[in-house]
């Protein structure tokens, strides 16, 4: 190859190299976009001291401490009916009845046939004797098949009288079941039939309530329901009576929350004035509370859900997610467990009343993470 040939071919590569070049510097130099951080949404719950507890007000609506539906266990006409709505009654008061006269055929029937069954006892067990008399005292008179044939009719005869006595305890039941007796006392709200009408077993006949005690149910957030238990005197204030407040007590408190508001419901016992008159359904409030001797809670802990709680792998210790609210980061936090609870477990150290910590996925969120929090209504 001439010289000539060999420069130009030499120029080319040069030319080449040098416009990878610089398209690679220039591709460098261009900025590489970082990729955004997802902010993830979390469930998180603020620790509450007892002075939320105390500030904070929960409506609720009055009920009966007792509330039942009556009804008959056997069918028939009705042939009394002496209530009325309003009425007040007693424990054993009659408040309906039925025609009791068919079942009292039945058991008048069934009582002949008892009295029957027995005299045929008495009658299998002296032909039975008599039987294994013979057989003792004369073998060729009679024979061992004949003893046990008497036997088992005898034994026959007293089965027949065990099935007729549950029989007869049964029809006696049967009659029993003809009359509503009141269960405790109260008051009458509502009758469904009318007399002399025939009724079905199971229908409804009438509505009574206990409504010498007041029960209303609140619904307490998880964040305070740890203090609950603590709770000594709670005064309510019902909207039928502003002027009026009374004094009630944590009757219940129960230990599973609602999966779409995460709070739990309460029941406050209160007893019933005695210048007004509160009646199921009324709307109120509770507008205050006493609480035990805060230093004694404070030895208790705070209460958290046992779901707040993770390890790291190699470890025995404890964290939890502490929501920075400035900057929306979690933050892991060491803290010292207690004792379990109704409603989760105790941290004894490492939080303080007022944080904002993760309740859920927290094993899958990392240092400095952003969050935010979810409210109610994105459940």
């Amino acid at each position: 190859m001439s010289d000539s040939k060999k420069c130009t071919k030499t120029g080319l590569q040069r030319i080449a190299v040098g416009l990878f070049l610089t398209l690679f510097l220039a591709a460098c130099e261009q900025e590489v976009p970082l990729e955004k951080e997802v902010i993830r949404p979390i469930r998180a719950m603020k620790l509450s001291d007892v002075g939320q507890i105390k500030a904070r007000t929960f409506p609720g609506q009055a009920k009966a401490t007792k509330e039942v539906e009556l009804s008959f266990r056997v069918s028939g006409p009705l042939i009394t009916l002496p209530i009325n709505v309003g009425d007040r009654v007693s424990k054993g008061d009659v408040l309906a009845k039925i025609d009791p006269r068919d079942f009292e055929v039945s058991l008048n029937n069934i009582r002949g046939q008892l009295s029957k069954s027995q005299a045929n006892v008495k009658r299998a067990q002296s032909e039975y004797d008599r039987e294994l008399r013979i057989l003792k005292q004369d073998p060729g008179a009679t024979s061992q098949v004949a003893v046990d044939r008497k036997q088992a009719q005898r034994d026959q005869a007293r089965a027949d009288i065990s099935s007729l006595t549950a029989s007869v305890a049964a029809a006696k039941d049967q009659l029993s079941y003809t009359v509503l007796y009141a269960p405790f006392d109260g008051a009458i709200v509502n009758t469904y039939v009318d007399n002399f009408e025939s009724v079905r077993a199971g229908q409804q006949i009438v509505r009574m309530i206990d409504d010498s005690k007041v029960e209303m149910v609140v619904n307490i957030p998880e964040d305070l329901i740890s203090l609950t238990p603590h709770v000594e005197k709670v005064y309510v204030r019902f909207d039928a009576f502003p002027d009026h407040t009374l004094e009630a007590i944590v009757k219940e408190i129960s230990s599973e929350a609602s999966q779409t508001t995460r709070t739990y419901p309460v029941t406050l016992i209160m007893e019933q004035p005695k210048d007004v008159k509160v009646l199921p359904g009324m709307a109120g409030k509770t507008i205050g509370v006493d609480m035990a001797a805060t230093a004694d809670l404070a030895k208790g802990g705070l209460n958290i859900p046992v779901a707040a709680l993770y390890t790291i792998p190699n470890s025995q210790d404890s964290y939890v997610w502490v929501i920075d609210e400035t900057n929306s980061v979690v933050v892991q936090r060491l803290v010292a467990v207690g004792n379990l609870t109704d409603h989760g477990i105790l941290i004894e150290s490492g939080l303080e009343a007022g944080e904002w910590i993760a309740t859920a996925g927290v094993n899958y969120l990392r240092q400095g993470q952003q969050i935010r929090i979810l409210q109610d209504d994105e459940e």
